[in-house]
């Protein structure tokens, strides 16, 4: 992000990292091995982490500076053709213009409509199957039409003896969470439609920031996509200058922390990280707004969500699961919470497509989908075609768009250094 980003030579004490909600879930039935292993560690440690903890927002004496950043007043500097226009599994890149608007009016707009979502994504889940249940039954939205075919799977939810896999109620969990992400989504041309001041790149950029933000403070992923869908809820809905936008993002992370995390970063501290642009009656007040215009309703299932079980059904005939697939899988889902043009894609679309390419990233000998993961996601690899080629592209960056942190993310020992890793081309012969 070039000089955009402001580094101060102060300091914030950090916690350890926090015991969360998602981390208390990580040994049920959504919860992937990699993740299991490190809850475990959290968990054996959180009853001390909070001793004596605290954090000081003003305390600027240490060493290692937590990168701040000042309102986004001028980014127009940096220019990232990221916006990905897909048509028949092609993509193509627009750039985009600025308007000045100097008015601010909210409003709010809870009449949500899937018409805009691509076929795949436009389905309602089946309902849950029995145990000895060996089909997929597909439904439209309307319910005109059914197709049912007989797959042999592997049942990753067969372990009811252990209670916290919730393995007998794992099937209505998960069609739950398929109705819902269906409802309150944001449109994917909010930006065209709503906005005037706001630009898909400055929604990019303040999204690349959020997430060297959650590194700070080290809060759990599920805060990072609960934190986006709330910024592009809330300006599907409502107006908001660029000065105001950065505020939104501080916000909405603010919000997000209280659900997600136990121990969630203070107002000041979200304050001191925008280099004390914004105040503290600045950042309640705005939080007042975000929360009626969402009618206190916050939690969505998000891409995240859907990964820990399609995950698990991805490794469910291997032996020793793969941590290199997993973390992959996680780094390509992230990657598109930056990109805007990823909107028209459902999250469960997203996610099945990361196992997709992640599977074909590591393994190009065999098909990388298979009866098991068909059954738990009930979308075929034809339905995941234009999402698969779109984060494929994302993969390889093939638009050089700058904005990394992401990338620089996963590209850490303890990721696996899995953001180095490419995938050959796509043949046809796998939708």
């Amino acid at each position: 992000m070039g000089n955009e980003k402001a580094v101060s030579g102060n300091t914030i004490p950090l916690h350890p990292r926090p015991i969360t909600r998602a981390l208390a879930r990580a040994s049920s039935n959504l919860t992937t091995s990699s993740e299991m292993a490190a809850a475990t560690t959290m968990i054996n440690q959180g009853r001390g982490l909070r001793a004596n903890s605290k954090r000081t927002a003003s305390d600027d004496k240490n060493a290692n500076a937590p990168k701040r950043r000042a309102v986004l007043n001028d980014i127009t500097n940096v220019s990232c053709e990221n916006n990905i226009q897909i048509k028949k599994g092609r993509a193509s890149s627009s750039k985009v213009t600025n308007a000045k608007v100097q008015v601010v009016c909210t409003g709010t707009n809870e009449a949500s409509s899937c018409s805009f979502i691509e076929k795949p994504s436009s389905k309602l889940p089946p309902r849950p199957p029995g145990r000895s249940t060996s089909t997929v039954e597909r439904s439209c939205v309307g319910g005109s039409s059914i197709v049912a075919s007989s797959l042999k799977f592997i049942d990753i939810d067969s372990d009811v003896k252990d209670p916290l896999l919730c393995s007998l109620y794992a099937h209505e969990i998960h069609y739950n969470m398929r109705v819902a992400e269906l409802k309150r989504r944001p449109s994917p041309d909010f930006m065209e439609r709503t906005q005037r001041d706001v630009t898909k790149t400055m929604r990019g950029i303040l999204v690349d920031w959020l997430v060297e933000v959650s590194e700070e403070y080290t809060l759990v992923p599920d805060t990072l996509y609960l934190t986006v869908y709330l910024i592009d809820w809330f300006l599907n809905g409502n107006y908001i200058e660029r000065q105001r936008l950065q505020l939104l993002g501080v916000t909405c992370m603010l919000i997000a922390s209280k659900y997600e995390e136990i121990y969630a970063p203070r107002i000041e501290e979200f304050c001191f990280i925008t280099d004390n642009t914004y105040t503290r009656d600045q950042v309640l007040e705005m939080e007042s707004q975000v929360l009626k215009h969402f009618s206190f309703q916050i939690y969505t299932p998000t891409s995240k969500t859907f990964l820990r079980r399609f995950l698990r059904a991805a490794q469910a005939s291997h032996v020793m699961p793969s941590v290199e697939m997993e973390f992959l899988a996680n780094y390509l889902t992230e990657l598109t919470l930056v990109e805007y043009e990823f909107l028209k894609f459902l999250p469960s679309v997203i996610a099945a497509s990361a196992v997709f390419l992640a599977k074909w990233t590591m393994n190009q000998s065999s098909h990388p989908w298979n009866p098991t993961l068909e059954h738990y996601t009930t979308y075929r690899a034809s339905d995941l075609k234009a999402c698969v080629q779109a984060l494929h592209e994302l993969q390889l960056n093939t638009k050089r768009c700058p904005l990394n942190s992401i990338r620089m993310k996963y590209k850490q020992d303890k990721f696996k250094s899995v953001a180095v890793f490419t995938s050959p081309e796509l043949p046809d012969r796998l939708f």
